[in-house]
C-alpha cells in the first residue's frame, strides 16, 4: 500500500519533502508532481526500482528516461552539450521541456536509449520537485506518468493512488499539474526536432 503524502504546491512542508526524499533513498518508486502533468520517479542508481517503472507503463528498451535535475549546473555531469545547444536549453529552463542529448560516462548504460545511447534531461519549474532535488542533491529518475493506452498523463492524485497504490511506494498530492505532457526535443544533431509536442512554446526550435 502506497504511502499519500498531500504537499502544498508552493509552501512545500519540509517534512514531508524529507520523507518524500527517504523514500527514494530506500529503493522505492514515486509519483510526483511537474510543471506539465505528474511524473514516476526513483533513485538513479536503483535498477529494481526502474524495472518497476517500466512495468508500470510497459516499456521497451527503446523508451527515453529522463533524468530530472535542479539546474542546469547538473546537464555537463550527465550530458554532452554543445555551446548552441547549451544557450537554447538555458534559455528555456526550467520550463516543460525534455532534452534528448548524448549521454556520458556517469549516466547508467541501463538508463540510455539501446542503440543511441542518449538520455532524456530536464529542469523542470515546479516548487516541490525543485525542493526534492535539492534535498536528495541528484536527479531523479523519471518518465511521464502516462499508463498504457492512454494519450495524456494522468492528473488527479486520488485517481493516481486508487490506480496505483499497490505498484508505487508513495503518491505525492501537489495539486493540479495540468494535462500536457512535456515538449521533447532531440539535440543530438544540429537541427534540433520535436519529438513530442506537449506544453510549451516550440517556437525556439522552429526559427
Amino acid at each position: 500500500m502506497s504511502q499519500f503524502l498531500q504537499i502544498h504546491p508552493d509552501n512545500p512542508q519540509a517534512r514531508l519533502i524529507q520523507r518524500s526524499v527517504e523514500i527514494i533513498q530506500d529503493g522505492g518508486v514515486i509519483v510526483y508532481p511537474t510543471d506539465s502533468g505528474y511524473a514516476l520517479g526513483c533513485h538513479i542508481g536503483d535498477k529494481q526500482a526502474m524495472e518497476r517503472i517500466r512495468v508500470i507503463r510497459k516499456l521497451d528498451d527503446k523508451h527515453h528516461f529522463t533524468l530530472v535535475c535542479k539546474d542546469l549546473s547538473e546537464l555537463s555531469v550527465y550530458a554532452k552539450v554543445g555551446n548552441t545547444a547549451y544557450r537554447l536549453i538555458k534559455s528555456l529552463t526550467p520550463g516543460p521541456y525534455t532534452f534528448i542529448l548524448l549521454a556520458t560516462r556517469e549516466v547508467p548504460r541501463r538508463l540510455q536509449h539501446s542503440k543511441r545511447k542518449t538520455i532524456g534531461l530536464r529542469v523542470p519549474d515546479n516548487v516541490i520537485t525543485q525542493q526534492l532535488l535539492e534535498l536528495l542533491g541528484e536527479p531523479i529518475m523519471s518518465t511521464t506518468l502516462i499508463m498504457p493506452g492512454d494519450d495524456m498523463p494522468l492528473t488527479d492524485p486520488y485517481d493516481i493512488r486508487h490506480l496505483l497504490e499497490h505498484s508505487v511506494d508513495l503518491v505525492i498530492d501537489g495539486g493540479y499539474c495540468g494535462i500536457e505532457p512535456s515538449t521533447v526535443v532531440d539535440l543530438v544533431s544540429e537541427q534540433p526536432e520535436i519529438i513530442r509536442y506537449g506544453k510549451g512554446d516550440v517556437e525556439a526550435f522552429l526559427t
